[in-house]
């Protein structure tokens, strides 16, 4: 299922298209035409940045700095449902009260996306599911000492947040 960059590729490609088609049609010869079809290769370009960023996920042209992490990894944390809320599962209707409040939520948010992605397959693997490092490893095909690395990183990023918070 493609996510919102990739439907964004590809409408900018698909515009990207038509105003190469539309500066076809027109004569360099004529003045006006002229300014259109420099306006249309500006667009074309401005285009080309855009569709490169979304691609690489980092400003096109930039070598160093912090654009080098990805930046779209958030994107698979706005959805919260990663973190259920069994409220629905409790027998007392009269008492359901949420797991976490909005803030908790959050700051969560906050904590798994300073996480790398192996940090936070193994953390979640770990904690939220109980499976053991040896299982992890298996899981996702490295070894027990790198799922025990990220795991370790992970949690230090956790300690690090509930001081600056506490």
């Amino acid at each position: 299922m493609p996510n919102w960059a990739d439907k964004l590729i590809q409408e900018y490609s698909d515009g990207k298209s038509q105003l190469l088609r539309a500066s076809k049609n027109l004569d360099k010869k004529n003045p006006v035409e002229s300014e259109y079809k420099t306006m249309i290769n500006s667009m074309v370009e401005d285009m080309d940045f855009a569709i490169e960023w979304l691609e690489t996920g980092r400003q096109p042209g930039t070598y160093r700095g912090v654009d080098k992490r990805s930046v779209y990894q958030i994107r698979s944390l706005e959805n919260m449902d990663l973190i259920p809320d069994i409220a629905d599962q409790l027998d007392d209707v009269n008492e359901r009260k949420p797991l976490m409040t909005r803030e908790e939520k959050i700051i969560l948010q906050d904590i798994l996306s300073s996480f790398s992605r192996r940090e936070r397959q193994c953390y979640l693997l770990n904690v939220a599911q109980g499976m053991s490092w040896a299982t992890i490893a298996d899981e996702l095909g490295i070894s027990k000492s790198s799922v025990q690395t990220h795991i370790k990183r992970a949690r230090n990023k956790v300690e690090k947040r509930i001081n600056e918070v506490g």
